[in-house]
């Protein structure tokens, strides 16, 4: 199968939210360790294939910011993971659906900037976003989760295509119900296929510079400070690493 078949999805949102639940709740069975772990790293990324409606789904499993700005390490490490993540999309050809797994609770800094880090940076605005909200075990009916908290969404910037609310615990009696959400929901968005790519250079260079307004102290490597992190933290030789490093505007 070539890249361009199939369908790409980023899962994102911040550890503990139910990333893993959600990818169990698609493939029908425990396929994703689910932990508490607090996962180090922006952008740190698992990949999962798994067949939907007769398509191949790739689903990048994918760590999103933990707090609304991060330490020069924590932009480090990004840095290094981010690298992976671009050269994997671009090898399967790009991106179709972000699904952005939140809590059914209060909207924090830290949902506004995953939304916007994903949205926004990686994805240029041109991905669909659809929301995946758990945690709704206690909710009677789970859509009356977002019929009273759909404008308080948005009142906060975040905008959607779609949406499913579900519980990822599997004794909870709508767990099957969660299921079917999740499905239909990828399975509308499959047949509006808008695949955003970029040249892996450009790609990487574009969400360095994104992650740099993250940074708490707001003075991302530069120069040849950048070409030495690139070098050591991802593996680049140096004229790679100068000519990402040239394309980088702050």
């Amino acid at each position: 199968m070539s890249s361009s078949d199939g369908y790409n999805i980023i899962l994102f949102g911040e550890t503990g939210v139910g990333k893993s639940s959600v990818i169990n709740l698609l493939a029908g069975q425990p396929v994703a360790k689910v932990s508490c772990d607090i996962e180090h790293g922006t952008l740190k990324s698992t990949r999962y294939t798994l067949p939907l409606g007769g398509t191949e789904v790739r689903i990048w499993d994918t760590v999103g910011l933990e707090e609304p700005t991060m330490a020069v390490n924590g932009y480090l490490t990004a840095i290094e993971k981010a690298h992976t993540l671009i050269r994997d999309l671009s090898n399967a050809g790009g991106v179709d659906l972000l699904l952005f797994c939140i809590r059914g609770s209060r909207i924090t800094a830290t949902t506004q900037g995953n939304y916007r880090l994903f949205h926004e940076i990686l994805c240029n605005k041109e991905v669909p976003i659809s929301l995946v909200v758990t945690h709704l075990e206690r909710e009677t009916r789970m859509e009356d989760w977002w019929l009273r908290n759909e404008e308080y969404i948005k009142l906060y910037g975040i905008h959607s295509v779609g949406h499913a609310c579900v519980t990822g615990i599997e004794e909870d009696e709508k767990y099957g119900e969660s299921k079917d959400a999740l499905r239909n929901l990828i399975l509308s968005q499959s047949n509006n296929k808008r695949r955003f790519q970029m040249q892996p250079e450009s790609w990487f260079a574009r969400l360095l510079a994104g992650l740099g307004s993250f940074l708490q102290s707001r003075n991302p490597p530069k120069g040849e400070k950048m070409v030495r992190t690139l070098v050591k933290r991802c593996n680049m030789d140096g004229e790679t690493a100068r000519r990402l490093a040239s394309l980088l505007t702050y």
